[in-house]
């Protein structure tokens, strides 16, 4: 699949910003600017329902929040999914039918499953086997693993990690690491201390208000209370 994005030979600038939200009363998102470039890493953190998701949906387009700019290149898109080749998104629940397997999923997606599963040997055996047929932290991999070798500009993982065994945590890790050279990445996880080395930027969402964090973000996380000290 190739992108069809502007200024496809440059670095692609994703941004979000005039993003409001309030659930019965009380403001969850307020002040927001979200900023990804593809050669990045991007995380954002915070604590189970701070409105992560929320975002990551309304970047992606699948919630309409009224006044909300989506942007790519300083250009407005929206919603960004129907846009072919600028960005897909992993939600916390499962995306592909679990009637699925795993080559046909990744056919699908226009992935090519032997390369995605050039580091994961065990996967790679298993692709006759159906979606349904994996264990949850298995299904979680593959889901990731073949959004992440996508041609898209951008993709958004919400909790990636979450279920994955260690060891392939950690080989994840790895191929977020070696696939941003082309692709900028969005991801959430409750798991600090997987999720921090991987990224370029931090983005802290506190109280409604999305902080960027720079300098020692270690640290600033505990003056905030999200690191023990």
């Amino acid at each position: 699949m190739s992108r069809n994005t502007a200024n496809p030979a440059g670095p692609q600038v994703l941004e979000a910003d005039g993003i409001r939200l309030a659930f019965s009363g009380r403001e969850v998102l307020a002040g927001i600017y979200l900023r990804v470039q593809t050669g990045q890493i991007v995380g954002l953190l915070g604590r189970n329902g701070s409105g992560k998701s929320v975002l990551l949906q309304t970047v992606f387009g699948a919630r309409f929040v009224p006044d909300a700019s989506v942007r790519l290149n300083g250009q407005p898109v929206g919603p960004a999914y129907r846009r072919p080749g600028l960005l897909n998104y992993l939600p916390q629940e499962p995306l592909l039918p679990p009637a699925l397997t795993l080559q046909r999923a990744a056919a699908l997606l226009q992935v090519n499953w032997a390369q995605a599963t050039a580091r994961f040997p065990e996967l790679r055996r298993q692709a006759g086997q159906r979606l349904g047929e994996l264990s949850g932290g298995a299904g979680r991999l593959v889901q990731a693993l073949l959004l992440l070798h996508a041609d898209t500009a951008f993709s958004l993982f919400d909790e990636p990690f979450s279920g994955v065994m260690p060891v392939h945590v950690e080989t994840l890790a790895e191929e977020m690491q070696r696939l941003k050279q082309r692709k900028g990445l969005l991801l959430t996880d409750h798991r600090y201390a997987e999720v921090l080395p991987l990224c370029d930027v931090v983005y802290l969402l506190h109280q409604g208000r999305l902080l960027q964090l720079a300098g020692d973000v270690r640290q600033q996380l505990r003056d905030y209370g999200y690191l023990a000290s």
